[in-house]
């Protein structure tokens, strides 16, 4: 049973949970998407925590855990460990709870509809410091009377991560995050640099590229950060790209006051009217004098520049384009463009990854099919349904006729013949590729274990049964695999059962038990008879007082002539009477030794008993092959008369038999 403080915790979690469900958080980085980028050298001190939130979260707690006035924090982990960081309050009474996510390859606000990104967190309902630390117990801390602290998490290098710290408390007071402890870098170790720079067609605008995401609060607005040679246009300003929806940003519009003209110019990274330039989420500044060439082209249309590498039978073409093309003058039915070449290609559709400005560097040209066959083609651009061809961002069209061209390969089949060669010891088996479609690699794989790379391969087992074999081929472009599973069946075994023990005019029966693909069967029965069938008729054996053992022999054959012999013995008996001796002398002479019901060989269920005149059981065997000695306990029993019983049931009627007599001991 729950006890009060977990009960009014649970309470207190659902009210505020109802109460902030309708408040959208609409500060930057109260969201999954617009959180806080992190370098782990720096400590975030947050003065006041808005309030909203309320949203579900998906932890492995048993209470309904919401995201209560949240802040959010996303990084990249640079050298796998452990992470150990430190959530301070600014009142020590206020309650923070946290929670960390693996979002590598997912989009951030998964973290609300996807259990698998949980990595680890710390539900407590206690107030003060929480995080992680190395002597915790748990990753996963969920009740309002836990442990604080929960056992670092392991970090993935490569992976991404978003870290949600939720303020329990319901107040604005803030809190202090520290990043230390643990054995995993997410601090960026690549320095800040420009990468690129491309003039506008007008010669208005400069767009920057970033070779990393750089904090937008370090971009003076007025474009001081930046300067360009010769000046003939002045520098008015600089806007980062996504900085209204986020912290950092990876490129800058640099606005001009006058109309740059065709020629080659210099842009020069400058410390800025706000006292510095441009700084990455380390606070680590491109350096003042680097500087990148910029060229504005003459007001011409854009050519076709080219076509992004495609893999087997492309169904898509990506044409490239020097400069961004307005993507209303795309044809959505790929109208605009037309495929030729050595077999038929038609086009469905076209689209560009268009950006707020309504502008794409990149056209995707869809084709009703895959383009299966080798050949060379060409993509040409014509004037399509909405009445032009492509058109730059300056409005220049691009002229009809224009084409790239490009070459496809085929499909290829990895389908594989095999050609067995049987033996009595060993097959081989022949695996073979015909390489058509201009395949040039071969990777085999037999039974998981050996491989090859050769187009024609053979192998020669020497353990027979059931083989796996499986074939990757590629012409560089196309792959395919294939696999298949042959039997090696030619592995026989002869075995087979017969009656162990004849009696006088009893016949024997022998049922074979032979195992693999047998085609003939050659019974030897030591009687004078053999047989060829597989079930055999019964078979009698002359009587005679003697006991006689009688070799049986199985030689089986497959249609290979492989073959396999077994060879069992049946005993001829002289006699199946069962009785009991009438007196027996122990005495060690080779006669009459031993007391026991002679010739039980049609007897089971047995059970043979021997008392003395008192009544005392001496002996007992339900094997009728051990026999009593004339001793009880290792002591010679004294001659004279002792009783026996016999109980057991005949084999060939099933009848019961309880017999009972007397034997004389003589010594």
């Amino acid at each position: 049973m729950l006890n009060n403080k977990i009960i009014v915790f649970i309470l207190c979690c659902l009210l505020l949970k109802n109460s902030l469900a309708q408040q959208a958080c609409t500060t930057l980085g109260q969201n999954p998407s617009t959180a806080f980028p992190v370098c782990g050298t720096d400590t975030f001190n947050i003065l006041s925590v808005p309030t909203c939130g309320g949203r579900l979260v998906n932890a492995p707690c048993a209470l309904p855990i919401t995201d209560l006035n949240p802040f959010w924090y996303k990084f990249t982990c640079f050298t796998g460990g452990t992470l150990g960081f430190l959530i301070t309050p600014v009142l020590i009474s206020d309650d923070y709870d946290w929670q960390l996510y693996d979002i590598t390859n997912h989009n951030p606000d998964d973290v609300f509809t996807d259990k698998s990104l949980f990595v680890s967190c710390n539900w407590s309902g206690r107030t003060g410091i929480t995080g992680t630390d190395a002597t915790a117990a748990n990753l996963a801390e969920c009740d309002s009377d836990v442990p604080k602290f929960s056992k670092l998490p392991t970090l993935i290098q490569g992976h991404d991560y978003l870290l949600l710290i939720s303020h329990f408390t319901n107040s604005q007071g803030g809190y202090s995050l520290v990043f230390n402890g643990g054995t995993a870098s997410i601090t960026d170790p690549v320095l800040p640099n420009l990468k690129a720079a491309r003039a506008a067609c007008d010669g208005t605008k400069i767009l920057v590229k970033l070779n990393k995401q750089m904090k937008c609060s370090s971009l003076a607005a007025d474009g001081s950060d930046f300067s360009i040679s010769p000046a003939i246009a002045p520098i008015t300003g600089a806007t980062g790209i996504n900085c209204s929806s986020g912290f950092d940003m990876d490129s800058v519009e640099i606005s001009l006051g006058g109309i740059l003209p065709p020629g080659n110019y210099k842009l020069r990274i400058e410390t800025g009217t706000d006292n510095n330039n441009l700084l990455d989420n380390c606070g680590r500044d491109i350096p003042a004098g680097q500087s990148l060439p910029v060229t504005v082209f003459p007001l011409t249309p854009t050519p076709m520049d080219s076509l992004s590498k495609f893999g087997c039978a492309p169904g898509e073409l990506v044409l490239v384009f020097r400069d961004p093309m307005k993507c209303s003058s795309i044809a959505g039915d790929g109208s605009d463009f037309i495929v030729t070449g050595s077999s038929l290609v038609s086009v469905a559709g076209a689209a560009g990854a268009c950006n707020v400005n309504g502008l794409t560097n990149i056209i995707k040209v869809q084709l009703t099919a895959p383009i299966q066959q080798a050949g060379n083609f060409q993509i040409k651009l014509q004037t399509g349904s909405d009445g032009n061809t492509i058109i730059n961002e300056c409005g220049k069209e691009t002229a009809a006729g224009a084409a790239l061209p490009f070459s496809a390969l085929d499909t290829v089949s990895a389908l594989f013949i095999t050609n067995i060669h049987f033996n009595c010891i060993l097959d081989v088996v022949d695996y073979s590729h015909d390489g058509r479609n201009g395949v040039t690699s071969w990777r085999w794989t037999f039974d998981n274990a050996i491989g090859s790379s050769k187009k024609d391969t053979s192998l020669t087992y020497t353990v027979f049964g059931t083989k796996q074999a499986m074939l990757i081929v590629s012409n560089g472009t196309c792959s395919d695999t294939a696999s298949s599973t042959i039997i090696l069946d030619n592995a026989i075994n002869a075995a087979f059962e017969s009656t162990a023990v004849v009696c006088p005019g009893d016949p024997a029966v022998v049922k074979d038990f032979s195992t693999g693909n047998i085609s003939g069967w050659y019974w030897t029965f030591g009687n004078g008879k053999t047989s060829i069938q597989q079930i055999p008729p019964q078979q009698f054996y002359p009587s005679s007082n003697t006991t006689r053992d009688i070799p049986v022999q199985l030689v089986v054959k497959n249609i290979a002539g492989c073959a396999d012999t077994a060879i069992k013995t049946i005993t001829v008996v002289g006699n199946c009477y069962i009785a009991v001796p009438k007196a027996f002398s122990p005495n060690n002479d080779g006669l009459n030794d031993y007391l026991y019901p002679t010739n039980a060989y049609k007897a089971r269920d047995l059970l043979f008993r021997i008392y003395n005149r008192l009544g005392q059981k001496l002996f007992e065997t339900t094997n009728w092959m051990v026999k009593w000695d004339g001793s009880f306990k290792g002591n010679p029993q004294d001659p004279g008369t002792y009783v026996w019983t016999l109980n057991y049931t005949n084999i060939d009627t099933g009848k019961r038999f309880e017999l009972k007599g007397t034997t004389v001991l003589i010594r």
